[in-house]
């Protein structure tokens, strides 16, 4: 018999598009559920929910996703032209520091508030709602019972062996 996750998800307020576009949406700044509300309040600050159809933006936490793609992407798009134009015409090191930390900088500034819109549409699409992290984590999970201290038995008479015989030990404890 095969082992099936459950699958059961909760019924959402608001309906589930398709991938495409709840990227997209959020990549222009609009709710990736309805397409009509705002998803950020400033430059990055997500907005706490949709004013148009409730759906729960703010609790989705996008983290460390849309700096590692905006990276990833502008990476991509800038080290090619970086090379072309050091094989081309081999200027110095000082010209390639005044040209292109600032490009890149300017770049990542102006495409990371689409990549964080597109990343909390995913994570919407997705089905992450934010209850993942209110009443199903670690608080309900029952404490560890207390271990006594695994150091290193003081040395006995005749230079006995340290810690517990072979014979007093777990056996499905871990050998290494």
């Amino acid at each position: 018999m095969r082992w099936e996750p459950a699958r059961a998800t909760a019924a959402t307020p608001y309906e589930q598009l398709p991938l495409l576009t709840a990227l997209g949406r959020g990549a222009t700044n609009h709710c990736p559920a309805c397409g009509v509300g705002r998803v950020f309040d400033g430059y990055l600050k997500v907005v706490p929910e949709c004013a148009e159809c409730g759906a729960p933006l703010g609790a989705l936490r996008a983290d460390d996703a849309p700096p590692y793609f905006t990276i990833f992407l502008v990476g991509h798009l800038l080290v090619p032209i970086v090379f072309w134009v050091e094989t081309r015409w081999h200027p110095p090191m000082w010209l390639h520091m005044a040209l292109w930390l600032p490009l890149f900088a300017i770049a990542c500034t102006l495409i990371l508030r689409p990549v964080k819109g597109a990343v909390v549409g995913w994570m919407l699409r997705l089905g992450f709602a934010g209850q993942e992290h209110h009443g199903g984590g670690l608080e309900n999970v029952p404490p560890r019972p207390a271990q006594p201290p695994s150091g290193p038995a003081a040395p006995g008479p005749e230079g006995a062996a340290r810690g517990p015989a072979l014979a007093e030990r777990d056996p499905a404890a871990p050998t290494w």
